[in-house]
């Protein structure tokens, strides 16, 4: 039984999911291959009770290295004074065999990471080709802007590792060897990656108690950590191997009440602080509204408010009288002026036309 801060496993339980999930793999597995594919991972997941109200990264050393000698491990390197990049590049590498480190496949001096892989296609590839990625811990600060947010979205992202150790193979078999658990405050799950298809079922259960332990321990939070905890490879289902006991989830729900009555205290502190300085400006202005106050009372006073005189509205409207035609005629406008180019008669010749038609009028009949 492995006990980590609350988080009780049974051994013999965790030893048959492995065997099990083993098995799958297996069947999983091509048939032309004669061996186990040992780059399928096996990886831990973790469900909290609670989501972590700040985000944290764990490093957890295991007993048994959970990467295959195949895997690509690509190291980043400080530029050396007065030397160009090949040489800074020969220079660790002799560092790296002296030291008795043969794990590192390629390494890379800062400046030629800012030349060489500038491009984004360049990054892409270096990122596809290594499993792994370390940096010395002078320049991990200066990294992420050259490596663009690709690294961090697949977690790639460098582990830093002290180059001027004097037991520098014992550091950097433990960064390789071990695993790294990324606890966000996003949510309540994360994932760990603890071992490989090609290791036996002890060597799988033990990292898993090591594991277990490491975090268990190292969590920022307070009260019942774990809720629950699967393993699962990257085509798999998830295989449980602890679930929390249901008396943690009446801790939780007691501590709930404790937290609502903090919030409500601190709410009803603000508060009062809020009314006593209402209050001490009330009094400090109190004596000047009184005295306006006043000064209005006595203006209204000597006032004299008008009387206002109802509007009589007609009930009816009146009726609108009809012109008649004769109105109409008589208010008729006068034909307009003739155009420029005709002029109008004369007054004579109007009248000599009167006196025509008169005098055709009182021509007497013959008999």
């Amino acid at each position: 039984m492995a006990d980590g801060a609350g988080v009780v496993l049974d051994r013999a339980q965790v030893k048959k999911a492995v065997q099990a999930l083993q098995a799958f793999l297996k069947t999983k597995s091509t048939s032309d291959s004669l061996f186990l594919d040992e780059t399928q991972q096996i990886s831990m997941l973790f469900t909290l009770w609670k989501i972590p109200k700040v985000a944290q990264s764990i490093r957890i050393p295991l007993p048994h290295g959970q990467r295959s000698d195949t895997d690509d491990i690509c190291l980043f390197t400080k530029d050396e004074p007065n030397m160009t990049s090949e040489q800074t590049q020969r220079f660790y590498r002799k560092l790296l065999e002296e030291k008795g480190v043969k794990n590192i496949t390629e390494i890379i001096p800062y400046k030629a990471l800012r030349t060489e892989y500038k491009p984004y296609e360049a990054k892409r590839r270096l990122l596809s080709n290594c499993d792994l990625f370390l940096s010395d811990d002078r320049i991990r600060r200066l990294l992420p802007s050259h490596l663009g947010k690709h690294f961090y979205q697949r977690k790639k992202e460098p582990l830093s590792v002290n180059l001027q150790s004097k037991h520098l193979a014992r550091d950097i078999q433990r960064v390789i060897q071990g695993t790294s658990l990324k606890v966000t405050n996003k949510g309540c799950c994360c994932m760990a990656r603890v071992a490989h298809a090609g290791m036996t079922a002890d060597e799988v259960t033990d990292n898993i108690e090591a594991a277990v332990q490491t975090v268990a321990a190292k969590l920022r939070t307070k009260g019942p950590v774990m809720k629950l905890i699967h393993i699962k490879s990257q085509t798999s289902v998830s295989l449980p191997i602890y679930t929390s006991d249901l008396n943690h989830l009446g801790v939780l729900e007691a501590g709930k009440p404790a937290q609502a009555s903090k919030k409500e205290g601190a709410a009803a502190k603000k508060q009062a602080k809020k009314n006593k300085t209402g209050d001490v400006k009330q009094t400090d202005a109190a004596g000047e509204e009184t005295h306006v106050k006043e000064e209005e009372e006595k203006h209204v006073k000597e006032e004299e408010i008008p009387q206002l005189v109802p509007i009589s509205t007609p009930s009816k409207k009146p009726k609108l009288e009809k012109p008649s035609k004769k109105k109409q005629l008589e208010k008729a406008p006068k034909p307009a002026a003739a155009k420029k180019g005709r002029k109008s008669p004369n007054k004579m010749t109007k009248k000599a036309g009167k006196t025509d038609s008169k005098v055709k009028r009182k021509v007497p009949k013959v008999k």
